[in-house]
Formats: C-alpha cells, structure tokens, sequence
C-alpha cells in the first residue's frame, strides 16, 4: 500500500558531531553525540523505520521487499538497490579530509555504488568554512608528496559559508565540512569514504583513525571544480532547483501556508524538513 510515510532517521554518533539534532531538531536518542541523522535511509549501516501508516514500524527497506521495486518509480528501475541517502550532519568538529569513489570503482572495490553529493547548507556559524577541492590543479605525483609531508591543506580550496549555500559534489571530489556548519546531504545511497587527513585524532578505540592514501590517490579528481550556488533564504514562498544529476534531482521550496505536490509514477519523492513544522 502506496502512502505519504513519515520516517524515524538512524543516528550516527561520530567523534566529531555534537547536540544540535537532538536539542534543536527533537532527534529522541541516549547518545553522547549526534553527528548525523539519516532522513531517507535503506543502507546496510542504517535503516529508516516507517512511523505512520498501515506499514508502522517496518523498516523502509522492508516495505519496498514487499512492495516491489516498482513502488519506487521508473527512474529507480535501473538502480540494483534502492539509489539515495538523506542526511542532517552536525559538524561540531571539523570533518576529515576525504573523497567518495565513483560506481566503477566504488562496485569493484567496496560492492556498493559510488557517492556523488549535494550540500545545502542549513545554518553555519560566523566565520565556518569547508574544503571543496582544489585551489589550482596539482599532479598525482604532488598529491602524494603533500600528504606525506602534511602540507595537503596548501593546495585545498577553502569556502567560507553561510545559510542557503549549496555545493554539488561529483565522486572524486576532495572536500571537508568545517566546524560550526549544520548541512543537509543528498547522496547516492554508499558509506564509502576514504580519509585523506584526519588532524591527528584518535578514534574510539584509542588509536589513529584508518586513512585511505593509496584509494584517495585512485579515484582523486586533481583539478579544482566550480559549481557552487546560493539559495534565497528570505524568500516567504517559491521553488528552486538547485541540482539535477542522473542519481537525484533537488529542489529547495519555501512554503507559507500549504503545499500540494503530486508523485507520479517516474520516481517517489521525500521531503526534509529543515525549519518551521509540518502536517502531512
């Protein structure tokens, strides 16, 4: 049975999230930290679960077994798995300097899809900033050198940011969320990430979390990129796309009073929420 769900998100708890999804966004969890929180979810790490309906308390990724793939649409035919992930990420602490392999890669070496991505920045604290590639095309053979002499951060693009900022992220992007920045992510459904540069932090087992140096240098984009946008943030009502890309297309909506939208069948849609409330 076909109807508009309401989805309770897994919560990943991270070294470098903080409180922000529990204290403003009403995430329900006894965890030290909520780093991010997966709105869309049907991956092996993490599995939204179904709130309203005939089908409560089922995970999405159950429905859709029952269901069928075609309960998705036309345009998800083609995907062996169910395509995308949402995400809230909480960037307490900045993120580690890392990259996402494309789906040739990504199938061979990991048995998942590549990740390409979108970021909508929520909200961002006076003077936050993130990594998106780099600030002038540099060889492997440099790329290499850099990071084994840590001097990797010379070379990178940094982005100051704020509310309503939208970056796209094509797999082989390096890039880094910054401290102080809230994000929303849409993403091809994979956890795959190869960290490039960590700060030196130790992980929960008391040691230096794994970098990925010889995956990065594989799948690395070396040239900077440019697609960057803005979003109107003061606007009361209107609809913006901000991306569309064979895996996903995005849309921002302003909403005073109602909004109807319609699902056809080439492809389901979700909504995120990101301020105010909502009543399906």
């Amino acid at each position: 049975m076909k109807y508009p769900m309401k989805l309770i998100a897994p919560l990943k708890d991270y070294l470098w999230g903080g409180m922000r999804l529990r204290d403003e966004y009403g995430k329900e969890t006894q965890l030290m930290k909520v780093a991010e929180s997966w709105e869309l979810a049907c991956h092996r790490d993490g599995k939204s679960v179904i709130a309203n309906g005939a089908a409560a308390g089922q995970t999405l990724a159950d429905w859709i077994a029952a269901e069928g793939q075609d309960a998705l649409g036309r345009n998800a035919a083609r995907f062996s798995y169910f395509p995308l992930l949402i995400k809230l990420i909480d960037a307490h602490d900045d993120l580690s300097v890392q990259v996402h392999p494309d789906d040739n890669y990504a199938m061979q070496a990991e048995g998942e899809y590549g990740k390409t991505e979108l970021w909508y920045v929520v909200n961002a604290a006076a003077g936050a900033e993130l990594l998106y590639g780099f600030a002038h095309e540099i060889s492997k053979e440099e790329f290499r050198q850099r990071i084994a002499e840590n001097t990797l951060l010379d070379v990178v693009r940094r982005v100051p940011v704020k509310k309503g900022d939208v970056f796209f992220i094509p797999a082989g992007t390096l890039h880094a969320i910054g401290k102080g920045i809230l994000i929303c992510e849409i993403q091809q459904n994979a956890n795959t990430t190869y960290r490039i540069y960590d700060y030196g932090r130790i992980g929960a087992d008391g040691k230096p979390r794994d970098l990925h140096i010889e995956k990065a240098l594989d799948v690395t984009r070396l040239t900077p990129v440019t697609r960057i946008s803005s979003v109107d943030v003061a606007a009361e009502e209107g609809e913006e796309l901000l991306a569309a890309c064979e895996y996903f297309t995005v849309y921002h909506l302003s909403i005073a009073g109602g909004c109807t939208r319609t699902v056809g069948e080439e492809s389901f849609q979700c909504l995120t929420a990101l301020s105010g409330s909502t009543m399906l």
